[in-house]
């Protein structure tokens, strides 16, 4: 995390007080850069969120799963016999108004 501070200065215990109030009010963001702007008595804060790897979970025979990494080969076998349905619908758009 990238903290900045323009227009004046700020004590390190005031900055961490500042970063520990924005991580208590955003608990499950990553901050990439803070930037403080001092103005007299009052400072502005800005700051710009990290990007958080997204993981996809699916339910695989019976199983919540982001991989099938980590089954043996009788699971393996379960996921390759699986059969995928799909929604397909054969009628006409005047059938269904």
């Amino acid at each position: 995390m990238q903290v900045t501070v323009k227009g004046g200065t700020l004590s390190e215990k005031e900055i961490e007080i500042y970063v520990s109030d924005l991580k208590e009010a955003n608990p499950d963001k990553l901050f990439k850069t803070i930037e403080f702007t001092v103005d007299g008595e009052y400072v502005d804060v800005n700051y710009t969120y990290d990007n958080v790897p997204f993981e996809r979970i699916r339910r695989i025979t019976g199983y919540l799963v982001g991989t099938v990494d980590r089954f043996n080969d009788g699971k393996r076998a379960e996921v390759e016999d699986r059969v995928k349905h799909s929604l397909s619908c054969s009628c006409s758009m005047e059938e269904i108004a």
